[in-house]
């Protein structure tokens, strides 16, 4: 107990995208994604056809508005699992560096980054990102290092790069 690791998709507009999380979320043992905002939900074929079932496995919810998921996971700790004894879910935030200090935060490149348990990793829409809103909410923000000349990688494809290196910390 305490070593959850929730996954919230803040405006994930391509349902691909959203099958791919939940089968990456599937093989990270993440306790429940939670979809938001226009992201697509189950059952829909797209979502199946790159899920591969896994979206019958990993537990999620549907929120319309992030800031309220975020709010009520600061205010009611224990909400995500039936967690016991007020344990602080951390909140972090998977975004590029740019918009973390545009939000006025310091992001930390992801394998610098300590996690605590249990901890929510919102990951953000495909073109505009994680909000400011969302971001100011977060507790810490990573972000992954590019050195080509494109500055984001699909949303899927980090999301399963950051999971696998915050569930490390997991194991240990």
């Amino acid at each position: 107990m305490g070593k959850e690791l929730y996954v919230i998709c803040d405006n994930i507009r391509s349902l691909e995208n959203i099958g791919s999380i939940f089968r990456t979320a599937d093989a990270l043992g993440v306790a429940k994604i939670f979809l938001c905002g226009i992201s697509g939900k189950p059952p829909h074929h797209k979502i199946s056809k790159t899920a591969l079932g896994a979206e019958k496995n990993v537990p999620w919810e549907y929120y319309r508005q992030t800031w309220r998921l975020i709010d009520k996971m600061k205010k009611e700790p224990s909400f995500a699992k039936g967690l016991g004894g007020g344990t602080k879910i951390n909140i972090v935030a998977l975004e590029q560096d740019l918009p973390a200090r545009q939000a006025g935060k310091k992001a930390v490149v992801y394998t610098k980054f300590k996690s605590r348990f249990p901890l929510a990793l919102i990951v953000g829409n495909e073109v505009k990102g994680i909000s400011k809103k969302i971001l100011k909410k977060a507790d810490k923000i990573i972000f992954l290092p590019m050195s080509g000349q494109k500055e984001s990688l699909n949303v899927s494809v980090a999301f399963g790069i950051a999971g696998y290196e915050i569930i490390k910390n997991i194991k240990k």
